[in-house]
């Protein structure tokens, strides 16, 4: 079974850009998903007895996350993070005269 190393991105709660402040600061082994899962008979949740999905191992770095993984004999899978590209606004752009886009209040 291969194993991602990845970087997570923040959560809907987080709006700042700072990288040692959010949770994706961190790097993550995971394991995905081996069998399909499939609705429960008595509660209807979903359940699989795939238990290596519940290993998340969090490490500082991405080199202390595959020196691990080697050391350990695992196979893995390295995805690079991607950042957003932000176009800085004023908040007087909205009430422009040469504003393309309807106005909507």
């Amino acid at each position: 079974m291969r194993a991602i190393i990845h970087k997570p991105s923040k959560t809907a709660m987080q709006s700042g850009r700072n990288g040692n402040v959010s949770r994706g600061n961190v790097w993550v082994l995971s394991f995905p998903r081996s069998e399909a899962a499939r609705p429960d008979s008595l509660m209807g949740w979903q359940s699989s007895s795939d238990t290596a999905r519940q290993v998340r191992m969090r490490f500082p770095s991405k080199e202390a996350a595959i020196a691990y993984a080697e050391a350990h004999g695992i196979d893995f899978d390295v995805r690079e993070p991607t950042s957003r590209k932000v176009k800085p606004r004023a908040y007087a752009d909205n009430f422009a005269f040469n504003r393309k886009g309807a106005w909507t209040h």
